[in-house]
């Protein structure tokens, strides 16, 4: 029969380490916010990242072709529901479901 100590200390190992290594981020990131490079970073990087995404996404699609104008309305549908009501969720849910219904029903071939 295996010693009760050994499995004991395993989980005291465990978690020690867990606790560690959740609690490493936030001890990492408190001299951060306080970088002004971070700070720019912070305010510049969401609407980069959303154009490179946007590009990436879109850069094989086929505007000649009439499945190519699902993602298109779709992305229409995101930014005007976004414009209208500044509500990330319900731009993001609006878009997708836009998208699904295009091209799963109007747009198949």
């Amino acid at each position: 029969m295996p010693d009760p100590r050994y499995a004991v200390a395993a989980v005291l190992v465990t978690a020690a380490v867990t606790w560690g290594l959740r609690a490493l981020p936030f001890a990492a990131l408190t001299p951060l916010r306080a970088s002004r490079t971070v700070r720019y970073l912070s305010a510049r990087m969401p609407a980069g990242v959303m154009v490179i995404l946007l590009v990436y996404c879109l850069r094989d699609l086929p505007v000649t072709h009439p499945r190519g104008l699902a993602p298109l309305i779709a992305l229409a549908v995101t930014v005007g529901l976004h414009l209208w009501r500044r509500n990330a969720l319900l731009s993001i849910l609006g878009g997708t479901a836009v998208h699904v219904v295009l091209a799963s029903a109007v747009f198949t071939h």
